[in-house]
């Protein structure tokens, strides 16, 4: 290991190989520094440093001036080879810096892809960097059925578990909230109990989402459980309706009704004893190795 570090440290240097090639293709060290645009001065001492690092003799230097040894015209042979392998490399590189990202798929639940996702990519944009992003909508439920199957790269959830052959991390906390129109009886309580807000005219999301499994698994630690013929609605926009309209109850994501709360259309209700607070996570199957945009999209979102 000693070794290999140490020959890291003392690689030649490709500027002193430019200096070798130029000087054997122009015949001279004064041509070849006026090829590259330097001066001799700098060429002959950038040579000889390059014998003693290399520890050979490249240049013959006489009365008549100075030229490259037989030794310094291999050398110079093998350095051309180095050079030409260097621009091949940048050349490449600026074609990876220059071609479109690939597409990126990526499914995430209906309050992450309307609240936080367009945040993410926003903050990306912001520093210059605008990933070829297709951006699935399901229930946080379809969204690992999605990553599991190999239909795209990564899932965001608000669910609190997360299916076998999938790793997980998570980027955020929520907390869902009873929220009422603001003409609704209850919009002038101090609170509501448990067992109140499942008989109240309760509406809520499909099974699969992530709200729905936050709330029922709340309700189970308080002994409370959702009615089996409750009301459900497939959209968290539908859901507001019910309660704008409607006069109905929901329990909803914080960030789905922040507006509404500010400009007075919907009133929260707190539920003591409710845990309502969840962890919002990003999945993907376990033993596959992300993408750098997929990498950069995560790291967006854990912020």
């Amino acid at each position: 290991m000693e070794t290999r570090a140490s020959s890291r440290a003392e690689r030649t240097s490709l500027a002193a190989l430019e200096l070798l090639v130029a000087t054997d293709l122009h015949g001279s060290i004064s041509a070849g520094a006026r090829a590259l645009g330097v001066s001799q001065p700098t060429a002959s001492a950038g040579l000889r440093r390059l014998e003693r690092a290399l520890g050979l003799d490249l240049l013959a230097r006489g009365t008549r001036g100075t030229h490259l040894t037989e030794t310094g015209h291999a050398t110079a042979a093998w350095a051309r080879d180095v050079i030409d392998a260097s621009d091949r490399f940048e050349h490449s590189v600026e074609a990876l810096r220059s071609a479109p990202s690939a597409r990126v798929r990526l499914a995430a639940s209906l309050t992450i892809a309307e609240y936080l996702a367009p945040r993410w990519l926003a903050s990306l944009a912001a520093g210059g960097d605008r990933p070829d992003v297709e951006l699935v909508v399901r229930n946080s439920r379809e969204v690992m059925e999605l990553v599991v199957a190999d239909d795209v790269e990564l899932g965001f959830v608000e669910s609190g578990t997360v299916r076998r052959g999938l790793r997980s991390r998570t980027f955020a906390r929520d907390e869902l909230v009873c929220v009422v129109a603001a003409e609704h009886p209850w919009a002038r309580r101090r609170s509501v109990t448990p067992a109140e807000l499942v008989a109240g005219g309760l509406v809520v999301r499909e099974r699969g989402s992530g709200t729905r499994e936050t709330l029922e698994r709340a309700l189970v630690a308080t002994g409370d459980r959702l009615p089996a013929h409750l009301p459900y609605l497939g959209s968290t926009a539908a859901v507001k309706t019910a309660v704008r309209h409607g006069g109905a109850v929901a329990v909803l994501s914080s960030l789905t009704v922040a507006d509404d709360v500010t400009h007075g259309t919907f009133v929260r209700v707190p539920v003591p004893g409710l845990d309502l607070v969840r962890r919002l996570r990003v999945v993907w199957r376990d033993g596959v190795e992300l993408s750098a945009t997929a990498r950069r999209i995560v790291a967006a979102a854990m912020r």
